[in-house]
């Protein structure tokens, strides 16, 4: 292994400085930094085996990112008191490190490589995650490891119409736009967004600015490789026999094209097709013969792919028959789960959604460890399941798998703008989407039958949410953009772009470019393409359910919101919180009391939520000065009487307030337990002062009145 040099440098990046230390901590991985940003560090090693693994036909690249708690100073709040399996976050941006850097090896290689960034010092002020994506390609590319094209990340928000390079997260909360962009010196690969229905103008524009600071630290990479000398180690690119392709393709390129097509068989029958196709064309070679028969599925391959490209782009015409801007037959069904609290079956093609909606209340929340906050609550879920069956497939049912997270997150990231505030709508929400059968974009199928079945829920969303996905084939000068895109036209083109929001504009993006040279005018034409097909979307999905239900599901609880003083609460809890399990117990309500004072009683039975109201308003009430009250005589002393006007409050009624004449002896005016009216004369702190000589008095005010009115 070659003595590492020692190198640090320093850009500036959105007002800040980005430093990138190489050649002293790590130094046994083929690739290490240290990478800062304000006081956020983060330490990202890349390790690729000396040899290349046998029988595999795909690059074996494993990504890992983990925000250790003790860079926020922080000790992990599980049983175990240390970091455990990686959170949403952590998966998410592996998925964001993944993404851009997997197609820039160079082809042919097929070493099992590494990548893992940690948090090492967390400022709670910039978000790692972009910094991540930057540290990944820089100890990739200062490294002998076939990776010859260097790519950074950059994030842009926008507040009050001004665009800014890697907003703090407060300036993120204000932001209408989250956009992450990754790309190398000459093109944009990658795109993760989340906006509050931005037009997409001004998304193209926060891509051309993201790119140009891109471009800038690109450069800026290239220049540290020349001053470390790096050389990257040899790989030979595959070569394909070029008399055995000219002869399969020949022989086979009409039957390709044939069962390539989905428009007259569909999409199993046509990779039922294919299958057998390949199987004919690898045993047209000696069973002896192991080289030529991987040859042989190589060039198949190839010339699938190749005759795929070519029907689009100079034939003009996708497998399945549609024009490039058409969008599949939809189909939309709402309520049709008849226990759930709101429900909708969508269908595009040949994938769909069943989509459920469970509304919950303020103990329904997630509670997540965060290296900004140390923890955070989060009330909206939206979890995405991908089953085999799905796709006609066997396989193992194991833990939720990293597709899966990115998918439910984008989902969640577009239908979250829409949402009411707490304040007018105090549930929890919980959306799963049960992908039961898939050939293309299932995820925005779930955005599209996650607003369906909100809306069936009776949650007041401010306007319906749908979702597309496009594709882009290109070769030179020719490039054909194709709307809602299938398995196929997924995996042979150049680039996988799914866009969602309302009709007035974008709420989240998603894109993975597969080549360089994309530019704005192909970017825009591409995104007013999606806007007319989420607005053909939205016109199908309005047919069905045009508005949110007026009322909830008969079968969801309905949440109470009531304010108390917070002085109040420990008479609500209790001691060791006996009386709120009492009146749960007794009305079968679920309570949560707020630190301010606010309490929500949820119950699916609407008299047994007043029951509780009623118990808590008892407890908590207030006297009010000039106000009259029926109270309980609940103790008699000398100087006067206690009287309850509240469950648990008494107020004082002092001896020269209970008649109008002079009392001698309380007992010869009350009795324990008797009711009288009384009126609040005053208030000290926690006492209440109490007058029933005042009551009298009104009382003989007003007959006087009555007897003047009659003569």
């Amino acid at each position: 292994m070659p003595v590492k040099k020692y190198l640090k440098e320093t850009i500036k990046l959105g007002g800040r400085d980005l430093t990138v230390e190489t050649g002293r901590v790590a130094k046994q991985a083929d690739g290490s930094v240290v990478v800062r940003y304000g006081d956020t560090m983060l330490l990202v090693a890349a390790v690729g085996a000396p040899s290349p693994r046998e029988g595999i036909d795909f690059f074996p690249l494993t990504v890992e990112y983990r925000e250790h708690n003790y860079a926020a100073g922080r000790i992990p709040g599980n049983y175990f008191r240390r970091e455990g399996r990686p959170g949403e976050k952590e998966v998410l941006t592996c998925r964001l490190i993944d993404r851009p850097c997997r197609p820039l090896f160079t082809e042919g290689y097929r070493n099992e490589t590494q990548i893992i960034a940690s948090v090492i010092s967390a400022d709670q002020e910039n978000d790692p995650d972009v910094i991540a994506i930057t540290g990944a390609s820089l100890a990739l590319y200062l490294s002998d490891i076939p990776f010859e094209t260097p790519i950074a990340g950059v994030r842009v928000g926008l507040i009050e119409g001004r665009y800014i390079i890697n907003p703090t997260y407060d300036e993120v909360r204000e932001s209408r736009l989250n956009l992450i962009v990754a790309g190398t010196e000459e093109a944009i690969v990658m795109v993760e967004a989340g906006a509050k229905e931005v037009s997409e103008e001004i998304m193209v524009e926060a891509l051309m600015l993201a790119h140009k600071e891109i471009n800038r630290l690109c450069r800026w990479q290239k220049e540290l490789y020349k001053a470390l000398g790096i050389e990257k180690r040899p790989v030979t690119p595959p070569q394909l026999n070029e008399e055995m392709l000219g002869e399969i393709e020949r022989n086979y390129s009409e039957k390709m094209r044939a069962a390539l097509d989905t428009e007259s068989q569909g999409k199993q029958a046509s990779y039922a097709s294919i299958d057998a196709l390949k199987k004919e064309v690898v045993e047209a070679h000696p069973e002896d013969a192991p080289e030529q028969r991987a040859m042989a599925k190589k060039i198949f391959d190839h010339l699938k792919e190749k005759i795929f490209r070519d029907d689009i782009l100079n034939k003009r015409r996708r497998p399945d028959g549609r024009r490039f801007s058409e969008i599949r037959p939809i189909e939309c069904e709402v309520g049709w789960l008849p226990r759930t609290h709101g429900s909708a079956l969508f269908t595009r093609g040949e994938t769909q959604a069943m989509v459920t909606s469970t509304l919950g209340t303020k103990a329904d929340e997630q509670f997540m460890d965060d290296l900004e906050s140390g923890e955070i609550k989060r009330r909206f879920l939206l979890h995405y399941n991908f089953p085999h069956y799905s796709v006609g497939e066997v396989g193992r049912f194991g833990s939720t798998s990293r597709r899966e997270i990115g998918h439910g997150a984008l989902a969640r990231r577009a239908l979250e703008p829409v949402l009411p505030s707490e304040e007018e709508f105090p549930y929890s929400l919980r959306i799963v989407s049960d992908i039961t059968e898939s050939n293309g974009s299932s995820s925005m199928a779930s955005i599209c039958g996650g607003s369906l079945s909100m809306m069936d829920a009776g949650v007041p969303v401010k306007k319906p949410v749908a979702g597309v996905a496009m594709g882009l084939v290109m070769e030179g000068n020719k490039y054909a953009i194709l709307s809602d895109i299938a398995g196929a036209e997924d995996h042979y083109g150049d680039m996988d772009f799914k866009v969602a929001g309302t009709a007035d504009g974008i709420t989240a993006l998603q894109m993975d470019i597969k080549i360089g040279g994309i530019n704005a005018m192909i970017m825009q034409e591409a995104l007013e393409q999606a806007r007319k097909g989420r607005m053909h979307i939205l016109s199908v999905m309005e047919q069905a359910l045009p508005a949110a239900r007026e009322d909830l599901s008969p079968y969801a609880p309905r949440i109470i919101t009531i304010k108390i003083n917070p002085d109040k609460i420990r008479d609500v809890i209790g001691p060791g919180g006996k009386i709120i399990r009492s009146i749960v117990e007794e009305t079968g309500a679920k309570i949560d009391v707020e630190d301010d004072g606010t309490v929500f009683i949820a119950s699916a039975d609407e008299q047994a939520a007043q029951a509780a109201v009623a118990r808590i308003r008892g407890l908590t009430a207030e006297a009010d000065i000039g106000a009259t009250y029926v109270g309980t005589v609940s103790r008699i002393v000398d100087f006067g009487a206690f009287v309850e006007i509240f469950p648990g409050t008494d107020g004082l009624l002092h001896i020269s307030e209970i008649a109008n004449h002079r009392v001698r002896d309380v007992r010869d005016e009350l009795k324990e337990g008797q009711q009288i009216v009384v009126k609040c004369i005053g208030k000290e702190g926690n006492k209440i002062k109490l007058s029933r000589k005042a009551v009298l008095r009104d009382e003989q005010g007003n007959n006087g009145a009555e007897g003047d009115s009659d003569q």
